[in-house]
Order: structure tokens, then sequence, then C-alpha cells
């Protein structure tokens, strides 16, 4: 008999509401994630930044906007993506979320919103939610665009947006990493 599914919205509610780690004190708003319960792919960055934590939605801002620019380019749909990110919720002056953090977030939620989805492909944005959903420690620049297989999952690794906005040998790094998205849908995104 198949488990059932948890239900997104449900998860959206608890995350706005949540208090289990300390990012709850800083925040605006909490940042569930956003795209169709039958996404493929779900995009996972670090945290929620200035502008996520204003309007509680995630990859709205700078860094958004250029992860946007780059899956257009590819073909890619964004609307067709679920996207959220390793933490719910920003930490003071967009420090690195920390271990304990990371773990609260991913138990209490990230796991169960995959569980959710189920998508076919999980991107995982930078090094952050590489060490949360792989336990992986080695360097990102020796890691990005390989793609794992962990738990029955699919995971490609690349550069968070907002460093390949600031490095163009990055940028170029991640379009070609993001590539791999479309290879591992069967070529259709």
């Amino acid at each position: 008999m198949a488990t059932k599914r948890p239900d997104l919205q449900r998860l959206a509610r608890g995350i706005q509401r949540c208090r289990a780690c300390r990012l709850h004190e800083s925040r605006r708003h909490a940042v569930p994630g956003e795209g169709p319960r039958a996404a493929r792919v779900m995009l996972v960055g670090e945290a929620p930044g200035e502008k996520e934590d204003d309007e509680g939605r995630p990859f709205i801002g700078r860094s958004g906007k250029f992860l946007s620019q780059i899956l257009t380019e590819l073909g890619l749909a964004r609307d067709q993506m679920f996207i959220t990110s390793a933490v719910k919720c920003r930490p003071p002056k967009n420090r690195t979320p920390r271990p304990d953090e990371l773990d609260i977030c991913r138990d209490r939620w990230l796991d169960s919103q995959i569980d959710a989805i189920q998508p076919r492909v999980i991107v995982l944005l930078g090094g952050t939610p590489v060490r949360q959903l792989l336990d992986e420690t080695t360097k990102l620049n020796e890691l990005h665009g390989r793609v794992i297989k962990k738990d029955g999952r699919t995971y490609l690794i690349t550069y968070h947006p907002a460093a390949a906005m600031r490095f163009p040998r990055i940028a170029a790094a991640m379009r070609k990493d993001l590539k791999k998205v479309r290879r591992l849908l069967g070529n259709s995104a």
C-alpha cells in the first residue's frame, strides 16, 4: 500500500508558524517555497535573503532574477519547478545557516517537501544544501556538475546564483551544470 504524501499547503502553514530554531526571532516572513506539487524539478538554495524575507517568496531578489534568466536561456520553465531553500527563514545579516538550523529545517520541513513533491531531479544551489542533504563537505568547485543518487533520489550539484552573478567563470559552469537537467528528465523539461 502506498504511503500518503505530505500536503504542501499544510507544510507551508507549519513553516510560516515555525519557532523550532533561533531563525524565527529575526524573520519578517518564513519562506516555504513555491511551485507545483507535480514539479519534476526542485531547486534548493541556501536561505532567504532580504527581499525574500520581505515578501515570503523564494529567489525573487537579484540572485533570483539571475537564476530566472539562466533558466530561461536554457529553455527551463521556472514556474514548472518547486523552489525552496535549505532553511526557511533569513539568517541575521545573511550569515550562513548553522548546522543545528539546517538539521531542524531538513527534519521538520525539507524532507517532507521532497516527499510531497517527489521530484525527478533535485538541484542543489550551493554548498549549504549539499552539506544538508548529502552530508558532503568536499569543496563545491570539485562537486559542481555531479549527479548523485542517494536514497532513491537524483541530485544535481551546482553553484548558487549569487556566486555566479559575481564571477563569470562560475556563471559559465552553472549554465553548463544546469544543462544536465533536461537530460536527467529525459530531454523534456
